[in-house]
């Protein structure tokens, strides 16, 4: 699974006119399913999520995580970034879950973060939606976690 995290002032997802989530400071996570996650891939993406030190300290360095601020976790479901885009100028979708495990997988992240944070909200599966956010720094990361095959590589965040 892959997480494109960015730490944020605020951020919400509405679909239509209707405010799905929104966080105050926290992380917003795009989240795409490969082919080959599974609910350890999950597991492992929502411990990082939650323990990856992008919040400053007192002296400015990055060193707080998410639990430590008790910051909201908005999790968007984002397929597109589980493309192929190593060639041509057309993404290929070969690598991305198929859409029903996808879902299973995305609920399953969203079921485990509901349980281990206090603040988690979410986008809507399959939805057109549209992402508002502010981002702080700004900071992204990618972050992966293996699927089962162990086909991540350690490139942009890691494992």
């Amino acid at each position: 699974m892959i997480a494109l995290i960015q730490r944020v002032s605020r951020a919400r997802v509405t679909v239509g006119d209707r405010v799905v989530g929104a966080i105050g400071r926290g992380i917003l996570a795009l989240v795409g399913v490969r082919r080959g996650d599974d609910a350890r891939s999950a597991e492992r993406l929502l411990e990082r999520m939650l323990t990856y030190r992008i919040f400053p300290d007192a002296e400015g360095r990055m060193n707080l995580s998410l639990r430590d601020i008790g910051g909201g976790l908005l999790l968007v479901p984002q397929f597109t970034l589980a493309a192929d885009t190593r060639k041509g100028t057309r993404a290929g979708f070969s690598t991305a879950a198929p859409p029903e495990e996808a879902r299973r997988l995305f609920e399953h992240l969203v079921a485990l973060a509901r349980i281990a944070h206090p603040q988690v909200e979410t986008g809507e599966f399959g939805a057109d939606m549209q992402v508002e956010l502010v981002n702080d720094g700004p900071v992204t990361f990618w972050l992966e976690s293996p699927t089962a095959a162990g086909s991540a590589t350690s490139g942009n965040g890691g494992v």
